[in-house]
Order: C-alpha cells, then sequence, then structure tokens
C-alpha cells in the first residue's frame, strides 16, 4: 500500500475507534466524573508522548538529514510546532462552537444549532489526531506509523464514550449521541488523508509536516483536555491517566518502530 493509503485507512481505524467506544453510550452504560478525567488524562498522555516521540524527535532527524546542521533542524522543529499549534488557535478562534463545559467559543454562532456547535467543537480537537497518524505514515515508516495510529485508537475507544454520554446528559437521545460521536470521528479519515498526502509531496515538507502535526496536538492538550481533566477535583486520578497514557504509547513506539 501507498504511505497516502495507509494513513487514510489509519484515519478510518482510529474514527471507528470513535464509534466503538460511543456504542455503549447507546445501551445505558454511563461514567462517573473520576473515570471521566481519568480517561481524557490517558488521552493526553498518549497525545503527549505521540507527540515527542513519533513526530518532534524523528521531524528534527529529517531536517538533519536535509538541512546538515542539528541547530537548523532543531529550529524548523521549533517553528514547526509554533505553526500547528497557531493553526489549531486560529481554528478555535475562528469557527464558532461550543463545549460541554465551558460553553460557546469562537465566532458568533448565528443560527447554527446548538447540536453542530458540539460537533464542531470535537472535529476541531479531532483533526490534530487525525493529521498525526497521516503524517506519520506517510514518512514511509509503516511501523512508526502503525504505533502512532494504535495509541490514538486507544484513547479514542474512551474519548467516544465520553462524547456520547455527555450528549446525552445535555438532553440528546441515545441514537442521536451515538451518530454525532461517530461523525465527529470521520475527520480523522480525512486528516489521516490530508496528512499523508501533504508530506508525500516532497521529502522537504517531511519535518514540517511531522513537527506541525505535534504542535497541534500539543495545543490540544494544553487548552482543552489538562483544564478539563482538573475541573471536578480529580487531578490526581487524570494525573495517573496521563503518565499511564505516555508510558504505553512510549512503549508502543519503542517495541513497534524496533
Amino acid at each position: 500500500m501507498t504511505p497516502i493509503l495507509m494513513g487514510t485507512l489509519g484515519g478510518v481505524v482510529a474514527a471507528l475507534a470513535t464509534a466503538l467506544g460511543a456504542l455503549p453510550a447507546v445501551f445505558g452504560k454511563r461514567m462517573n466524573q473520576q473515570w471521566t478525567d481519568t480517561t481524557l488524562g490517558f488521552a493526553a498522555g498518549v497525545m503527549l508522548s505521540a507527540s515527542f516521540f513519533s513526530l518532534i524527535l524523528p521531524g528534527i532527524d529529517v531536517a538533519e538529514e536535509i538541512y546538515g546542521s542539528l541547530p537548523i533542524a532543531a529550529a524548523v522543529a521549533g517553528f514547526g510546532i509554533a505553526l500547528g499549534a497557531t493553526f489549531v488557535w486560529g481554528l478555535d478562534k475562528a469557527l464558532p462552537h461550543e463545549h460541554f463545559k465551558t460553553g460557546r467559543e469562537g465566532a458568533d454562532a448565528g443560527r447554527i444549532a446548538r447540536i453542530w456547535l458540539f460537533v464542531i467543537a470535537i472535529t476541531i480537537h479531532n483533526i490534530p489526531e487525525g493529521l498525526s497518524i497521516g503524517v506519520a505514515f506517510g514518512t514511509g515508516n509503516a511501523p512508526q506509523g502503525l504505533s502512532v495510529m494504535t495509541g490514538i485508537s486507544l484513547q479514542d475507544v474512551p474519548e467516544g464514550l465520553a462524547v456520547a454520554v455527555a450528549l446525552i446528559g445535555l438532553g440528546y437521545s441515545r441514537l442521536k449521541a451515538f451518530l454525532v460521536t461517530a461523525l465527529s470521528g470521520l475527520v480523522e479519515a480525512a486528516g489521516g488523508f490530508v496528512g499523508a498526502a501533504a508530506v508525500s509531496v516532497s521529502s522537504q515538507l517531511l519535518p514540517w509536516g511531522l513537527t506541525f502535526s505535534a504542535g497541534a496536538m500539543l495545543y490540544i492538550i494544553s487548552h482543552e483536555i489538562v483544564p478539563e481533566t482538573h475541573r471536578n477535583g480529580h487531578q490526581d486520578s487524570a494525573t495517573v491517566g496521563l503518565l499511564a497514557g505516555l508510558i504505553l504509547m512510549m512503549f508502543l513506539d519503542v517495541v513497534l518502530a524496533g
């Protein structure tokens, strides 16, 4: 398979994991707040580990090969991270959306239905994950792409359940909550295609693509996930989840890419 096809299929797997996670909500399964915060912490740990072990460090290695200078490679990585974070920040400010706890953000929502504001918010969150999977496969290093896809998919399962349960708690039907959660995961498939296609165009873009994806995920971790996990007094559980996610992702990266 070509890197683009692998990146797209990797995004599809992550999207299916999100839908799989939302399934229990259809049958009435619920999550207490402490478990929700723990699983969100796990998601943050996976994303944090993937950002460094699977994206930033390989990005620096590739940039050093291209430019023949470690300081230049580090500077490229820094600019790439900043660009990725700025991109998601721009989406966050430009697109009207609504979070479950903190309410509406971004531009004026006008007459957009509330359910779509939640979809936009979840989509902004999922874009960096899809891009990361696509870029990782786009390097041509299938084990590295498999590592990122596996880690992201694992954290998408509890994340999908948390989203579906939150939508049900706001009064939406179980079926609608499932469908909306599954729909929001599709952006990961699109992100997988875009990420893989972008870095496949030219090897010169590869270090930029790797670090851009990392910066986008780091923004989501800091701006969305960590504050959410500390909002309800379950910081200790969330931190345990974060460390578990980070260690698991580090293990996957070492074993699968080794």
